[in-house]
C-alpha cells in the first residue's frame, strides 16, 4: 500500500515531541545559517491566493538555502477558473513537485489539496490557522523568555481567527497558559476550545476565554495582537473598529503585564488600530525576531516533510 506524505495543514495531528523536534531543529538551522542542500533537486510549489510578505518570502528563501527550488502561482493562473477540479489539479501538481505550500481563502482548500495529493501539503495560512506561524511565535517565546513551558501568553483581539488558532493548539500542545481577551461575539471555534480542553489535561495547559482585556493581561508573559480585519474580512472594517476599540495594547496594556513580558504580533500591523507606534516599537517589542524566525521554523519544516521523499 502507498504510504501516504505527511501534511502540515495545523498542528493538531502533531504530537508535543514532534513540535519540540520542529522547534530544536530551526534553532539549530538558525544558529548556522549557511547554504545546506539538504533538499537539492526538490522543487516547492507555492499556491498562493492571497497575497504574502512574511510567508512567500520565507518559504522561498528557505528553500533556496535548502538547495531546492520554488515555482509560485496563483489560482487565476492555473486551469482551475476554467473548472477543472481542485481534486484533477492536486492529483496532476504532485506528479511534478515534491511538495506544495498553500496560502488559501477557505481551509477546505488545504483538506481537499491534502485528500488528493501525493506529495506533502502545507499550510502557508487559510481562514482556520495558520501553523507556520504559531511554530515561529513559539520559537520566539523559547529564545526570548528562556522556556516553552508554564507560560502566560495572552492573545488580544479577534480570538476567532487563524492566528488565535493556531496559537491555541501549538500553546496547548506546550503546557501554556493562554488567554484570549475578545469582544462578545469574537470568541475560538467553540469545537477546537473543546477539544483543546480535553487535551490540555494532558499537557498541563490551561486555556482561558474573557471578554476583560485587563483581567486577561494581569500578569502575562506575553502580550499577543493581530490586525482587526484580515483579508476577506474588508466589508466589515468600520463595524470591527469600532467593536475592538477598547482591546488596543497601549503602553498602559503592556505595564499590566509582568515587567519581563513581551509583545508579539505577526504583521502586517495597523499601527494605532491594534497597537500603538509606542508599543511595537518600544523596547519589549520582539516582532522583527518573531519576523525573523518564520524562516528558521519554516526551513525545519520543510527538511523534515521533504528531505526523505
Amino acid at each position: 500500500m502507498e504510504q501516504r506524505p505527511r501534511h502540515l495543514l495545523t498542528l493538531l495531528d502533531y504530537s508535543p515531541e514532534e513540535i519540540l523536534n520542529i522547534l530544536t531543529l530551526a534553532r539549530y538551522l538558525k544558529s548556522r545559517r549557511k547554504y545546506m542542500p539538504v533538499l537539492r533537486g526538490k522543487v516547492l510549489l507555492l499556491y498562493f491566493e492571497k497575497p504574502s510578505t512574511r510567508t512567500r518570502i520565507s518559504l522561498e528563501v528557505a528553500m533556496k538555502e535548502l538547495g531546492g527550488d520554488t515555482i509560485y502561482v496563483r489560482r487565476e493562473e492555473l486551469q482551475l477558473i476554467r473548472g477543472e477540479t481542485l481534486a484533477d489539479t492536486a492529483r496532476v501538481l504532485s506528479k511534478y513537485v515534491h511538495g506544495i505550500a498553500a496560502r488559501v481563502y477557505s481551509h477546505r482548500t488545504l483538506e481537499e489539496l491534502a485528500e488528493y495529493s501525493s506529495v506533502p501539503i502545507i499550510n502557508a495560512l487559510s481562514d482556520k490557522f495558520h501553523p507556520l506561524q504559531a511554530l515561529a511565535d513559539a520559537l520566539t517565546i523559547w529564545e526570548k523568555l528562556g522556556t516553552l513551558t508554564g507560560v502566560k501568553v495572552v492573545f488580544v483581539g479577534d480570538g476567532n481567527n487563524n492566528v488565535t488558532h493556531s496559537l491555541l493548539v501549538i500553546g496547548t500542545k506546550l503546557g501554556w497558559r493562554i488567554w484570549v481577551a475578545c469582544p462578545r461575539g469574537y470568541e475560538p471555534d467553540p469545537h477546537l476550545v473543546k477539544r483543546l480542553r480535553e487535551e490540555s489535561v494532558r499537557t498541563g495547559a490551561e486555556i482561558h476565554i474573557t471578554h476583560d482585556l485587563w483581567e486577561a493581561v494581569k500578569g502575562a508573559d506575553v502580550v499577543y495582537t493581530d490586525v482587526w480585519v484580515s483579508m476577506g474580512k474588508e466589508h466589515e472594517a468600520e463595524v470591527r473598529r469600532r467593536i475592538f476599540e477598547p482591546y488596543r495594547v497601549t503602553r498602559e496594556v503592556m505595564e499590566v503585564a509582568k515587567p519581563h513580558a513581551i509583545f508579539m504580533h505577526c504583521l502586517p500591523a495597523r499601527r494605532g488600530e491594534e497597537v500603538t507606534s509606542e508599543v511595537i516599537d518600544g523596547p519589549r517589542s520582539v516582532v522583527w525576531d518573531q519576523a525573523e524566525n518564520r524562516l528558521h521554523t519554516t526551513k525545519a519544516v520543510l527538511v523534515l516533510l521533504l528531505r526523505s521523499l
